[in-house]
């Protein structure tokens, strides 16, 4: 069983920067594939970014260039990092992590449905 905790959401005002930071515990974690999505009030679950078993990212056009998506991990936990700078009022949502065991190509990092584990998510607010 796998469980993620995510934290570092928090409230900025707009062209700031926050860090969020997602602590994954269980077995074989550093075979999966793990991403970040967020979700905005009345709108559909978005993928931000993912990172592959070999460091290979993806992120949206909505936070290239601005947002970084970075992994680490220690005997026992996986630590998924999320970067943002120049945030925008847009990037407020509540932001998840996400893993699954499959590999994930350019065509289904971003599908939500192909994720098995989340967090709770953390909320992030960009005040204009």
């Amino acid at each position: 069983q796998v469980q993620l905790v995510e934290s570092g959401g928090g409230s900025v005002q707009a062209g700031g920067s926050l860090r969020l930071s997602c602590a994954a515990s269980g077995s074989s974690l550093v075979r999966y594939y793990w991403a970040w999505f967020r979700q905005a009030p009345g709108k559909q679950r978005e993928a931000v970014a993912g990172i592959s078993v070999r460091g290979g990212t993806n992120y949206d056009d909505s936070v290239k260039g601005r947002f970084t998506i970075s992994k680490d991990n220690t005997e026992d936990t996986l630590y998924l990092y999320l970067e943002m700078n120049s945030l925008k009022p847009e990037d407020t949502a509540i932001y998840y992590c996400a893993s699954d065991p499959f590999p994930k190509g350019q065509t289904s990092w971003n599908v939500s449905e192909a994720y098995r584990y989340w967090g709770q998510g953390t909320q992030v607010t960009v005040s204009s």
